[in-house]
């Protein structure tokens, strides 16, 4: 593909909202009291928008983690260091990380994408390479207590690897992705990106993370203020705020999130991180939230404001904080019933005809 970014946004549109009343003509008529299901019908309605079909199909599903490395976590803001984000990169290949277990319990295919990671990866030791995307634009980004994360030219490049990556996984016959992501010191970003673009106090948006003290806490309130008082981020710009206080991984969940509206497919946001690139997305194309489920609601506080801006109501509210993609991949089971419920279920005018089979 040969897309731009300036492409790729002129070319999103709205979902079929005709096919969306359609479907929810179908509902109404199935055999239950009205929308007996609850959410599986918004759910089942939405998803035939997107494809524009009264019969989607999410049978091939993926989770894409991207995985970045971020210049402010020397600043100490995470409980880890900054190894484990290679470390983690070869568990996710060798099928033993937490999303590993919760994508096979999900039947989705779980791939990596290198987006920034700060140590080499020895690629030839590791397993299952077939499952890693290479699209590292820099050893992580920088101290963003300092300078910019990154350039605005890296921002866009980072966008635009995570929409070629996603465009793969639907070019290869995928029908609903789901973000997921790895990074030593991304809460940190995310909260930073969440406090600009939502307008959220400090006490609101930034959490514990990967879980720091109360000291490791304040000291990383004090970093995010630093860095937005430094930097001044455009709340209206996404690859503004990208450049300034963002990282790889996030700009490549955005383009990921944006792929999905391009193509028309759905797309599962995970938790904090996710929905920091999902903010950008948004920023850069306000049509992309038609193409979104928010898969869970995380434990980080300022997570539920992010999916307020963007007016999503999750899936699940499990207590779970771990990212990786992990929210996304257990909301794809209820995705998956919402579509079952919606195609298999007979209505009341195709049960009265099997009646009238079966009397006779």
């Amino acid at each position: 593909m040969n897309e731009t970014l300036s492409d790729v946004l002129e070319i999103i549109a709205p979902v079929d909202k005709e096919i969306v009343t359609k479907a929810r003509g179908r509902t109404a008529q199935l055999v239950m009291p009205p929308r007996a299901l609850g959410k599986l019908h918004d759910i089942a309605e939405k998803l035939c928008g997107i494809g524009g079909t009264l019969s989607p199909d999410v049978n091939k599903k993926a989770i894409l983690v991207f995985a970045g490395d971020h210049g402010v976590a020397r600043e100490g803001v995470s409980a880890y260091p900054q190894d484990i984000t290679a470390m983690m990169v070869g568990t996710f290949l060798a099928g033993g990380a937490g999303i590993n277990a919760l994508a096979r319990h999900a039947g989705a295919e779980v791939l990596v994408v290198d987006m920034g990671i700060a140590k080499a990866l020895a690629v030839k030791a590791l397993p299952n390479t077939d499952k890693l995307r290479m699209q590292s634009i820099a050893k992580g980004t920088r101290n963003f207590t300092r300078a910019p994360a990154m350039t605005r030219k890296q921002a866009e490049e980072a966008v635009m690897k995570g929409f070629l990556v996603a465009s793969e996984s639907f070019a290869q016959g995928c029908h609903l992705i789901g973000t997921g992501d790895m990074g030593i010191g991304n809460t940190t970003a995310s909260a930073g990106i969440g406090m600009c673009v939502c307008k959220a106090s400090i006490d609101d948006m930034v959490g514990r993370g990967t879980g720091v003290d109360s000291e490791g806490l304040a000291r990383k309130k004090s970093v995010v203020v630093k860095a937005l008082e430094l930097h001044q981020p455009s709340a209206d710009d996404g690859l503004d705020v990208l450049a300034k206080v963002g990282g790889f991984e996030i700009g490549g969940i955005a383009g990921c999130i944006l792929a999905a509206a391009f193509h028309k497919k759905p797309v599962v946001v995970d938790g904090f991180i996710s929905t920091a690139g999902a903010l950008i997305a948004h920023l850069l194309c306000a049509h992309c939230v038609d193409y979104m489920f928010a898969g869970h609601l995380s434990e980080e506080p300022g997570h539920g404001i992010m999916l307020k801006h963007l007016g999503l109501e999750p899936i699940l509210q499990l207590g779970m904080r771990l990212g990786e993609g992990t929210g996304a991949a257990l909301a794809m089971g209820i995705i998956d019933a919402a579509v079952h419920v919606h195609t298999d279920v007979m209505t009341f005018a195709e049960a009265n005809r099997q009646a009238r089979l079966v009397s006779d």
